[in-house]
Formats: structure tokens, sequence, C-alpha cells
């Protein structure tokens, strides 16, 4: 049992959300400026269904900021981004210390992606060294992934993944409790049990403390409606920590769906929001989309894992959009096998000005080896497409699968170049605990024994999982595709300037 942390005044009803640093780590002037939405809905519910007092802190937040530009092989920032993250006593940490302090939170919960997972544990012994009684709860995609592999004690589970963050001067054994999949109703639930001393083996969804490791409750189900949940964005102007400060463009960002039928083995997303596919109703998209252009936003995002989903449920809202939202203009990402006539003539209607596809390598073998879906021939009729309805089409491409050859890699390069679109997004290959990518690079022995979280991120020089291409030819010809990419999206600005 965890017993709820009192202070000399009486019950401690105060709860810290903190999104840890991570683009902030790589140079002063970068920034995430926008509401994390993880953040947005844990703090709505906690206002909604409790009598806490809450607070949102982006920790990743400037007022202004440079574009997010670390090239892979070249360049201080990765060196920067590691000396910033194992330096307690630098200006950032000192900033989220600071804060922490001041608010005086009984609870601090720290919202975890794998890239941001060595960050988010220096945050967590910032607010034990504050004050040893805080409970600190750790949730989000890297906890819900990979929380059997990692948080048993060592030689508990043959499978564990060793970690060496301890040997860096932060340490899981700071985290009370780690919030497993959707996390409104387990917050809410966490802090009901807590205030009233109640056994935490009872709340579903969850890890607590115990012993030397930690002791994980029953799966919590998933959320049978999503249009229970509040407007993310509801209670900004009263959780967020500067808000104020924050550009209207930092609030444009919905959800319309939670889950993705598509397996592609690079990706996690299942083990956050489930195997199946959960969607809003319609009009309640469009009550979010109209209170938000009441305070000024006329063009958002939608986060979705991928727009729409089916054809049915997408034709269905971008009907509701074009007919209650006119003037609206947003962008998504979406599937190659949802690309047709009627859906993209659909979504101009309704205001899509913007589409991302996810075309990945420019080599069939390696987009059937990674669970694609498509061919490349495929992708690049949808690419036409978009473009022939005169919408703004952004590309994904990533390079360095296990799988990938010296071939497939020049296949990359080549389609980048001949691609038509007007921004490439290039990354390299990392394998996330939890994926089957991560697992597959386990076996074949390229990650090492001891796993290092702040190595392994899509912009880290540390990145090369090849099987059969050796370090340092993955690099050049990985930097070759790079300088491509840059060149194209250089000239594509140029031209819409």
């Amino acid at each position: 049992m965890t017993k709820l942390y009192h202070n000399p005044a009486g019950t401690n009803r105060k709860i810290l959300l903190i999104e840890p640093p991570f683009y902030r780590l790589f140079k002063a002037t970068y920034a995430l400026v926008r509401y994390p939405l993880s953040l947005a809905y844990l703090a709505a519910s906690v206002k909604t269904k409790t009598d806490w007092d809450v607070m949102a802190y982006n920790a990743d937040f400037l007022p202004q900021s440079d574009p997010f530009e670390v090239t892979y092989f070249k360049g201080e920032g990765f060196s920067r981004y590691r000396r910033t993250l194992y330096d307690a006593s630098h200006l950032i940490w000192q900033e989220v210390r600071d804060f922490i302090s001041g608010y005086a939170p009984s609870i601090v919960g720290i919202s975890a992606k794998s890239s941001t997972f060595a960050s988010a544990l220096r945050v967590a012994g910032i607010a034990k060294e504050i004050n040893p009684e805080i409970i600190v709860v750790a949730g989000g995609p890297h906890p819900s992934a990979i929380f059997s592999k990692v948080f048993q004690p060592a030689g508990e589970e043959s499978g564990r993944i060793k970690t060496m963050e301890e040997d860096n001067g932060v340490s899981r054994n700071n985290i009370d409790f780690f919030a497993i999949g959707e996390g409104e109703d387990t917050i809410v639930e966490l802090l009901q049990t807590l205030e009233k001393s109640k056994d935490t083996a009872d709340v579903y969804g969850i890890a607590y403390r115990k012993g030397q490791g930690f002791s994980i409750t029953s799966k919590r189900k998933p959320l049978d409606s999503l249009d229970v949940l509040p407007f993310p964005h509801q209670y900004a102007s009263e959780v967020l920590k500067d808000y104020e400060n924050y550009p209207l463009s930092a609030f444009s960002n919905i959800f319309a769906t939670r889950g993705c039928p598509y397996q592609c083995f690079f990706c996690g997303s299942r083990n956050i929001w489930g195997k199946g596919v959960r969607f809003r109703s319609p009009p309640n998209v469009v009550e979010e989309m109209l209170k938000l252009q009441s305070i000024g936003i006329n063009n958002i995002h939608f986060d979705d894992d991928t727009f729409g989903v089916t054809g049915r449920y997408l034709q269905s809202l971008c009907k509701a959009i074009r007919s209650s939202c006119p003037g609206f203009k947003w962008s998504c990402e979406m599937h190659v096998r949802l690309v047709n006539e009627k859906n993209i003539s659909l979504m101009k209607e309704a205001g899509c000005n913007m589409i991302q596809l996810g075309v990945e390598s420019g080599n069939n073998g390696i987009l059937k080896e990674i669970g694609k879906g498509f061919t490349i021939e495929e992708a690049l009729a949808a690419c036409k497409l978009i473009k022939a309805f005169d919408i703004k089409l952004e590309t994904f491409f990533m390079a360095g699968f296990p799988q990938e050859t010296e071939a497939s890699l020049s296949d990359t390069a080549r389609i980048i170049d001949e691609l038509e679109c007007n921004k490439i997004i290039y990354s390299i290959f990392t394998p996330y605990p939890g994926t089957e990518a991560f697992d597959l690079c386990q076996d074949k022995g390229i990650i090492p024994g001891s796993y290092d979280h702040s190595l392994y991120y899509h912009q880290s020089p540390e990145n090369c999982f090849c099987i059969d291409i050796q370090p340092e030819r993955f690099k050049k010809m990985s930097s070759r595709i790079e300088e491509i990419v840059v060149q194209k999206n250089r000239a594509m600005r140029s031209k819409s300037e």
C-alpha cells in the first residue's frame, strides 16, 4: 500500500503533470511550442473528475524557437544533447527544479516517449531531491510498451532489457508508479485511491513499487466511448504553465481516433491504444473544432496515427466538417491504402490543405519486410493523386532498417530525388522497445546488452541497425540521402516563397 504525502497544512491535493525537455537539450533556441495532447487530456480529466489542483508543465517549451534541424552525422547537436541531459546543474534542470519546488505538488506525473525517457528519469530524480515524499508517476508510450522487460529486478526475467541510466546519474528507482496504456481514467482512480490511503493494488492499469521491483495490476479496459473525454484544451488557460506565452497554433492539434489497424513493425502505437481502433463521433469532433474556432483557431492538425482509418468513417467525418466548419483548414497523416479519388475529393471539399504520407522506403522488398501494406508504385500514385487535388504533400522516409541493403538504400535515395512533394521528413531507423523491430534487433545482437535510452531516437548518430551494412558505410550512404533531402526541401521552400 502507498499513502499520500501530507504537508503541515493538511492534505496536499496537488498534482503536477510534466512533459520532460527534449528539443531544448540540443540547442537553447529549440523547443516544443505546443500543448502536448497527453498532458492536455490528463489535466482535463483530473480537472473534471476530481477536486485536485492540477498543473500542466511543458518543460520543453519556449515562447519562440528555431526549426528543429539536427543533422544525423554532423554538427554539435548530439553531443550537446548528451552533455545537457547528464549535467544536473544545467539551467534547464534548474528551471524544472524551481517550478516543482514552487508549486509543491504531492504527486508528479511524467509523460514519457522512448526518446524522452532518459529526460523523464532526470525529472523524476529532481522531484525526489526536492522532497522524497513526492509520489512520482510515469506514463505514456514508453512505459506502456516495455514495462515488463525493463522494470523488473535484474535476474528476475531472462528477457529483461538492461539499462545504463544509473551510470549517468539518473535512475528509474525514483519512480513509484507506472501508468500502463490509456491514462485518463487511470490517473483519476489513482488519485482517488491515494487520497483515501486505499490499496493501490485495486487500481487497474498500473504498476507500483513492491520490494525491489514492481507489481503489475490487472489491465485496464480501453474506454468504450471517446466522446466521454473532456476536450483536451478545455482548461488550458487554467492549468497550463505560461499559457499566456503560447501562440494559438500551440492548441491546434486534435485526435479523431485512437489506434491503428496497420502493423508496421517499427511502430508501438498498439501498446498504448490497444490493437483495435476507436472512433470519436463526427459531431463530437466538429464540436471541438468549433470551440477552437471560437478562440481564433482556424487551422488544425489531426494527430491520429492514420486519419480516417476506414473509408466510411473518413467520408462521414469529412461531410460533417464540410457542413459545420466552412472555411476551416486542416491537415493530417494518412495511409496510402486510403488514398483514392473519392476520399481525397471529400477531404479537399472539407478544407484539407496538407496530407502527410509515410512512404518510408523506395524499395518494395523493404516495404514488405516492415509491413507497410503497399508497394512503392502505389505510394507514388497516391502522391500524384494528392498533388492533382492541389493539396500540399509531405512524405516520411526512413533509412537503415535491419533488412536494408546498399541497393535498397539507393532505391530510397532515387525515389526521394525524383518525388514531387512539398516537404520530405527524413529519419534514421530507430528500434523502439515494445516493437517487432526492437525484438529483431535484439535477436540479431545489433542492440548491445546494456540499453541506454539517450542514444535511441531518430536524430542519433549512434543509430546503425543494418544487419548487412557496416556502420561506416551506412553513415556514408545515409548522409548522402540526407544531403538530397536538405537540397530538395530548400528548393521547395524557395519555390513557395
